[in-house]
């Protein structure tokens, strides 16, 4: 196919396809999607080779936010009977983190729901970070507290952090469908203080909530401007009590392309499957690692993901390794470039690779909600012997609260 013959060659030029090179990819056939996956392949070979980065969510404040953003189960007035506390403690989050640095991640993404954080969240915020890294020599630590005011990046990576995140999640056109509380802009104004400040800047998207191609494709290519280290692409869980809860309109397929147009646009940046891998991908998730070089593991911030055992299985089946702490995430140009983290100077990370949180109310560090399978009350256990659903019917099935970890008194999922 001449299409994906050009966008090989753009991929690994680092050159812009066009808006109609993106908008074909996502219009091509589901005969044609492992020509398309084989394509975007040779691209993320190519700047990544086979490792996979683990990254480890830690929710630092679940619930009780004031933004009404509709795919978000810690919205405003939320009804979905998720898990509702204040800040963790410290050491709180300093175990926490650690179940999933022990399981393999590399990167911890600390997440707070809420508008942005005041100086004094950014001080809690701060004895967190400060505590994580004591207790674990070499880890990354991501932010991912919301919109930020002045000085307050600068004070997190004083503090030690490496990275934040805030996505753009949809079209600037469409933003304000799916929420009022804030802006586009707001949330743009954000990722351009944290890079600013000699952080790793990180900001993703969030596909399936009614969004047309052209929408995602300005999303992509509004994210690409911004130039993050990374970008995370969601894929929305219509959690039971939200506004979007009976958007079910993504399939395997459909999530593959996504991902192949975004590592086709991004081919260079950190492309993270985050939530909804389980959910939409299911069965197909080894085949997405062809496209992002990244994912969560275990939980998410308020529903539960794939068992952490079976992430590491799946990545070493597929034929892919998990990224050690020692190498670098991001291709060497981007290192030296000042990309912060992944740099080795003083451009934010002085470490390896890059992190995704999600969206300022909590949904995030890359995840806008979470995800389903291997719940540990038993539904939606990965494995487990039941009726195959018909093609495009919803999987609320895959779709449980996350009820250990952070916040209860319950081992966590790493």
């Amino acid at each position: 196919m001449d299409l994906l013959n050009t966008l090989v060659d753009k991929g690994l030029r680092r050159e812009l396809p066009t808006r109609e090179e993106a908008l074909a990819v996502l219009a091509t056939s589901d005969d044609d999607v492992l020509d398309v996956v084989a394509a975007a392949g040779k691209v993320r070979r190519h700047w990544f080779g086979r490792r996979v980065k683990l990254n480890y969510l830690v929710n630092l404040k679940s619930g009780l936010c004031p933004e009404d953003c509709s795919y978000c189960s810690q919205r405003l007035g939320s009804s979905t009977g998720i898990l509702k506390y204040t800040w963790l403690k410290p050491e709180q989050a300093s175990e926490a983190a650690a179940a999933g640095l022990a399981g393999g991640a590399k990167r911890v993404c600390l997440v707070a729901s809420g508008r942005g954080p005041t100086d004094r969240d950014v001080d809690r915020v701060a004895g967190t970070i400060k505590a994580i890294k004591e207790q674990n020599e070499g880890v990354e630590v991501c932010a991912c507290l919301g919109l930020l005011s002045d000085g307050q990046a600068e004070r997190l990576r004083e503090a030690g952090a490496d990275a934040y995140n805030h996505n753009l999640n949809t079209s600037e056109s469409t933003y304000g469908d799916i929420t009022t509380t804030h802006t586009y802009a707001d949330r743009v104004d954000t990722v351009n203080k944290a890079h600013a400040a000699g952080l790793s800047a990180c900001s993703g998207l969030i596909a399936g909530m009614g969004e047309s191609d052209e929408d995602l494709v300005d999303v992509v290519f509004s994210l690409r401007a911004l130039d993050p280290d990374s970008v995370p692409v969601n894929f929305l869980i219509p959690v039971e009590g939200t506004p979007l809860a009976e958007e079910w309109n993504l399939t395997p397929q459909r999530c593959l392309r996504i991902l192949a147009m975004v590592r086709f646009v991004c081919p260079d940046i950190e492309v993270r499957i985050a939530g909804g891998r389980e959910v939409h991908l299911r069965s197909m998730q080894p085949v997405a690692l062809h496209l992002a070089n990244s994912i969560f593991l275990g939980d998410y911030l308020t529903t539960e993901g794939q068992a952490g055992k079976a992430d590491l299985e799946m990545i070493a089946d597929a034929g892919f390794e998990v990224e050690g702490a020692d190498q670098v995430t991001l291709p060497e140009h981007r290192v030296h470039a000042g990309g912060g983290c992944g740099s080795h100077g003083d451009a934010g990370c002085g470490s390896h690779g890059d992190a995704g949180c999600g969206s300022h109310e909590g949904a995030g560090c890359g995840s806008h909600e979470g995800a389903g399978c291997g719940s540990h009350e038993g539904a939606a256990v990965c494995g487990t012997a039941a009726a195959v659903p018909a093609a495009n019917e919803p999987r609320t099935d895959l779709v449980a609260v996350r009820r250990r970890g952070a916040g209860t008194d319950l081992a966590p999922n790493a």
